[in-house]
């Protein structure tokens, strides 16, 4: 993103990250070594250090621009998720799609790890104040590949190798993705992944030219470790393959950098560097099956850490109004509404992000 600044400039500026990220991203990834991993539901209220560790394993879950629209609740034996509407991102996300995409993907990651600890996760949603009743009931503890994946699962923004995936891998992603009320198109032929591209780089064009979408998205995003690890939320630009850069210097090089140009070559290279590209298409467009779609793109995100494999979000077409029709259309899904693409492919992993405390999201 800022990766074009002259080589002689980064050499002159001071160090922003003394070494304070990584620890960071360590330690909120750190389970509680100390807790049982069965029996923790009896009596009549779950234990405190559960619930921490739950929602600490929920946070881990992605969420447009890294905002954490979220807050957890406990409530006797089950946990309330509602949206954190102050963390909303109106110009990217008007009708907060994406935000209850994200409480879906932090249910995924919930009831994964209440299985691992002996508990049944039986979510309920109501519609009228968005908030995801979460009862959790005893059962034999089950640490899934997809519970053991949640740490490592990462948003890999960086280049994949370009190279395919076998048909027994693509066979686990497709079924972990696909959850009733969820379609998921796994396109790995290069002309179908090109057409896609089209209506990336169109929908893209349209964003950097909204000056609206690109405040938003630049006051989201964190310039260095420092930056990162004093708000623990937003976009850590080296996880994008930028230089750490000063505050006042990030925002400034933004508009200098940051064009419709340089972003539609950086996305077309790294679509040809992708394995494939994923499509999740809800039956509805409902805040309901929007929590249905973060459950299965979790699913096929744990899924694909656990193989190895990384995945990104190209989300502009379906974010665009303008474009959203025609890519729909494009991809035989007239009428419906395309909620999620994906990138994916293996590559190198880059810097985890941050989340917030626990103590910030629990009310």
């Amino acid at each position: 993103m800022l990766a074009a600044l002259p080589s002689a400039l980064l050499a002159c500026l001071p160090a922003t990250d003394p070494q304070g990220y990584a620890s960071v991203a360590a330690m909120i990834r750190q389970a509680d070594a100390a807790l049982p991993t069965d029996g923790a539901a009896s009596g009549q209220q779950l234990p405190a250090p559960l619930v921490r560790e739950l929602v600490r394993c929920a946070t881990l879950a992605p969420s447009s621009h890294n905002t954490q629209c979220w807050t957890f609740a406990q409530q006797g034996l089950g946990i309330t998720i509602r949206p954190d509407l102050s963390r909303r991102c109106p110009a990217v996300d008007p009708d907060d799609h994406h935000v209850f995409v994200s409480l879906g993907c932090a249910l995924e990651n919930l009831a994964q790890a209440a299985l691992a600890h002996g508990l049944h996760a039986d979510a309920r949603f109501d519609a009228a104040s968005g908030a995801i009743q979460v009862a959790l009931a005893p059962t034999p503890a089950q640490a899934t590949p997809l519970f053991q994946a949640i740490a490592a699962r990462q948003c890999t923004r960086g280049d994949y190798d370009g190279k395919p995936l076998s048909g027994a891998d693509l066979r686990l992603l497709e079924n972990a993705g696909t959850l009733p009320g969820v379609r998921l198109l796994l396109l790995t032929e290069r002309p179908a992944m090109a057409r896609v591209l089209a209506f990336v780089r169109q929908a893209n064009t349209a964003q950097m030219a909204d000056a609206a979408f690109v405040r938003e998205l630049k006051s989201w995003i964190r310039f260095n470790g420092a930056d990162a690890v004093r708000t623990r939320d937003g976009l850590f630009s080296v996880a994008s393959g930028s230089p750490a850069l000063p505050g006042w210097l990030g925002q400034l090089a933004f508009g200098w950098l940051v064009t419709a140009e340089g972003e539609n070559d950086k996305i077309t290279r790294q679509v040809r560097n992708a394995a494939g590209l994923a499509v999740f298409v809800a039956d509805r467009a409902d805040k309901a099956h929007w929590l249905a779609v973060g459950r299965a793109y979790e699913r096929f995100a744990l899924q694909a850490t656990a193989l190895g494999i990384r995945n990104a979000f190209l989300n502009q077409p379906v974010e665009v109004a303008a474009v959203r029709s025609p890519f729909a259309a494009a991809l035989g899904l007239a009428g419906q509404r395309p909620d999620l693409v994906v990138r994916f492919g293996r590559g190198p992993t880059l810097p985890a992000s941050l989340r917030r405390p626990v103590a910030s999201v629990m009310v």
